[in-house]
């Protein structure tokens, strides 16, 4: 149950259509259902935070993600974001329900997009093409939590001219997503542009000194531009989440 079913709820209550007890009984029912021995999936997560449970997708069998997925979509999650999702679990998981997938975010969306109510766009951004399995996560992510998105990919600081031909890009922004490897550099270049909260994201692309993206992690977080915030390395779902969270802000 979201904040919207969770209005419709009261409605009811306040009409006559459905008495305290009945709506009390509804909301027990709600906070979480669990599924054999493998999960308690959160149905109130959506009233307490604004936004459903997501699944996390390594780690479980596809057995156990059709399950989970399959309980939300039951309870009336009209929209289910499955992230690490493998090609055999996608389609294990879509002969069952409908699942879009994408296979460079490895991302499973079931059922469909919701319009955007973000008060903006969110504008997702590349240093380079290797980087766009992680942007692709963030970009799916804040499409699903109800955001307009545009992509602007493969614009690093090797080639500046790139980025610095897209501005009207980064000026029409409410929240930039800032994507790169290697060493970390894209954030700061566009946190010395922009006039919206930047956020950051280390992948684990690069050579051997880059430490798996621990290089570009620490680069990012001694960023001498103002209003860049990081996230974890190849987190491109908290970075979308939390460009869609400020972007719903009043």
């Amino acid at each position: 149950m979201d904040k919207s079913e969770m209005t419709s709820l009261l409605r009811q209550v306040a009409s006559g259509e459905l008495s305290p007890d009945e709506a009390a009984l509804k909301l027990k029912m709600q906070p979480f259902q669990e599924i054999e021995e493998y999960a308690k999936v959160d149905f109130h997560r959506g009233i307490r935070q604004g936004v459903p449970e997501v699944i996390y997708g390594a780690g479980k069998t596809k057995e156990h993600i059709l399950g989970i997925a399959r309980a939300m979509r039951d309870n009336g999650q009209q929209t289910v974001l499955i992230t690490r999702l493998t090609e055999e679990a996608a389609a294990y998981v879509g002969a069952e329900l409908p699942l879009d997938y994408n296979p460079l975010a490895k991302t499973g969306v079931v059922g469909e997009l919701p319009k955007p109510t973000g008060k903006g766009k969110i504008v997702v951004a590349t240093g380079g093409t290797s980087d766009i399995a992680v942007a692709e996560e963030a970009a799916v992510t804040a499409e699903v939590l109800g955001n307009e998105v545009a992509r602007l990919y493969d614009v690093g600081v090797s080639g500046i001219h790139r980025l610095l031909s897209n501005m009207d890009v980064i000026m029409s922004a409410r929240v930039i997503v800032a994507v790169a490897g290697m060493e970390g550099a894209l954030p700061s270049v566009i946190g010395g542009l922009a006039d919206c909260p930047v956020i950051a994201v280390p992948t684990s692309v690069g050579y051997g000194a880059s430490l798996g993206g621990v290089a570009a992690l620490l680069s990012m977080l001694n960023s001498c531009a103002s209003g860049v915030s990081v996230v974890n390395i190849d987190n491109g779902f908290g970075a979308g989440y939390m460009a869609s969270m400020i972007n719903h802000l009043e």
